[in-house]
């Protein structure tokens, strides 16, 4: 048996990390940017340990192989490391020696998932701003339907159910701007009632209390723009940009705010 050249020793290791970083991403396709910036660090750790070890291994094992066949061991072996870990939400039956060789792994990818997250919510919450008004909140959300609805798939449309969200935060802030613009209690129950998304006893304990409903309406629409913004982050459409309303728009009802786009 040749002994392993340096030259072999790091070509291995550079296939094996460049290969760990293309199981890595897609992994995490239509889950978030595992090079992101809360996640950037550990997306690197977790290449260039996972690469090490596949290495590592492809090495070791070259007593039993030639030199290119250890190399070639040492590129493929990361992709077995993301298949088991994608495949392990399936298996019920799981190995306990498996399970404890790879637990600094599965750590690793939790913590990265969590830093993935954040970098979600934080790329959200940054195209929402607190200080619109119901009017405002509503062309903001028709904007990013938009913008958002030409991006996507028909397929990734309908996974994402982007239309449905975008009807659930016109009908709550229908009913938010009704109760704005001093609607009776009796106009506010029917306009709760004349549609699915606001036909919810979540909403008829605050009848008594107006002002406290229109905040509630306004949170859930807000939250429903958010989960319409994370769809655009998941399909990797990061540059949709900020919007900016040119002027505030006041008028009874939303419809006409969203008349005077």
């Amino acid at each position: 048996m040749q002994p392993v050249s340096a030259a072999q020793v790091g070509l291995t290791v550079v296939l094996a990390i460049v290969s760990a970083v293309g199981f890595l991403l897609l992994r995490c396709q239509g889950k978030g940017r595992p090079f992101g910036p809360g996640g950037r660090r550990l997306a690197i750790v977790i290449t260039i340990l996972t690469g090490c070890v596949s290495a590592g291994v492809a090495l070791a094992s070259a007593a039993l192989l030639n030199q290119h066949l250890a190399t070639v061991l040492g590129a493929i072996a990361p992709s077995g490391l993301w298949l088991s870990q994608m495949r392990a939400k399936e298996d019920e039956r799981r190995s306990l020696a498996r399970e404890a060789a790879t637990f600094w792994l599965v750590s690793l990818l939790a913590r990265l998932d969590q830093a993935m997250a954040e970098d979600q919510r934080v790329w959200c919450e940054k195209r929402v701003d607190d200080s619109w008004n119901v009017y405002e909140l509503s062309l903001a959300a028709h904007r990013y339907h938009e913008r958002i609805a030409e991006r996507l798939t028909p397929e990734e449309r309908r996974r994402e159910r982007v239309h449905a969200r975008l009807d659930a935060i016109e009908r709550r802030l229908d009913v938010a701007a009704l109760v704005e613009d001093g609607g009776t209690r009796s106009k506010v129950v029917t306009a709760l009632n004349g549609s699915r998304h606001t036909r919810m006893a979540r909403y008829e304990r605050y009848l008594n209390d107006l002002t406290r409903l229109h905040g509630v309406l306004r949170h859930d629409a807000e939250s429903d723009l958010l989960r319409l913004l994370a769809s655009a982050y998941r399909s990797g459409y990061r540059s949709l940009p900020m919007y900016s309303p040119s002027a505030p728009v006041r008028e009874n009802g939303v419809g006409r705010a969203r008349q005077a786009r």
